[in-house]
């Protein structure tokens, strides 16, 4: 009987810790319940799962997710400048606030406070990982084939 690797038509258990290169931890699962999903499933951005292909159980490594492959590259358009009118005047601004707007398709769409003055209140709308390395810990727990109904 073959091992089987991870790749489509697999669900997999795993630990997972999500690491920035300054040694800053972004999420771990380690000390808690592993994660289970399916390959393909949405639940897991297509770089990081594609770092997993070949994989097998039982297996730990720590992979570096270049942004194009993670939460993308910053993008200068996603920086906004909107009218400090727009904002509730009880509202209490301060830089690295992060907020929640609704875009055309009344979709939440979070952005963190830049800068504000009197006039004018900069929101950047970039994902807060976006541009950034990612280094991804994971511990192959289970692979299992995908049951088909």
């Amino acid at each position: 009987m073959r091992e089987l690797a991870i790749g489509p038509g697999t669900k997999i258990t795993l630990h997972f810790a999500l690491q920035l290169d300054n040694g800053e931890m972004v999420d771990s699962n380690f000390e808690r319940d592993p994660a289970t999903f399916t390959v393909g499933d949405g639940n897991l951005l297509p770089g990081f799962e594609k770092a997993l292909f070949g994989m097998l159980e039982g297996e730990h490594k720590t992979l570096v997710i270049k942004p194009e492959d993670g939460f993308g590259q910053r993008n200068p358009n996603n920086i906004q400048e909107i009218a400090r009118s727009q904002f509730s005047p009880d509202l209490e601004l301060s830089e690295g606030l992060m907020l929640s707007f609704a875009d055309a398709q009344k979709t939440e769409l979070p952005g963190v406070v830049v800068r504000f003055d009197d006039d004018v209140v900069v929101v950047d709308f970039n994902h807060p990982l976006a541009g950034r390395d990612i280094l991804f810990e994971v511990a192959i727990l289970k692979i299992e084939p995908v049951q088909v109904h």
